[in-house]
């Protein structure tokens, strides 16, 4: 009896009334789907990039390295944001990243991951740039 209470209790009291957690991924907007395809249209021509669904995003892929998710259903932590890795970033590299209010980071599967948060078109370019930075980075890696 008090290893289920322990249970319970971990969990918020009775299993039987819980609610189901809401998953983690939002459902991304119109204009992030858009802005999505342009992305993975633009980085899927880069030299040894694969795309790979996952969840309700596009992973991007440099041989068998992850380096970026693209929302095509679902976004990371916000409805539009844009994930990526930065594999043995420079204190420069991070230093831009901590100063550009756009971007948070997050920890996801042990791995220290960033996520941009896209407001206009104006956007992309920038996206991009960053994307770029975290396609080289697994690049360097390998």
């Amino acid at each position: 009896m008090a290893v289920a209470q322990l249970r319970d209790s971990r969990h918020g009291g009775d299993m039987r009334g819980r609610k189901k957690r809401t998953a983690p991924l939002e459902k991304i907007s119109e204009e992030m789907k858009v802005w999505s395809g342009l992305l993975e249209q633009e980085v899927a021509g880069w030299p040894g990039v694969t795309t790979k669904p996952m969840f309700g995003l596009t992973a991007l892929y440099r041989g068998s390295a992850i380096f970026a998710a693209l929302p095509k259903t679902r976004g990371m932590g916000s409805a539009n944001a844009v994930a990526f890795k930065v594999a043995g970033a420079s204190a420069k590299v991070m230093g831009q990243m901590k100063r550009d209010a756009r971007i948070q980071e997050t920890q996801m599967a042990a791995a220290k991951w960033f996520v941009f948060e896209m407001e206009s078109d104006g956007d992309l370019r920038r996206v991009l740039e960053w994307l770029g930075v975290a396609y080289e980075g697994v690049g360097k890696k390998r």
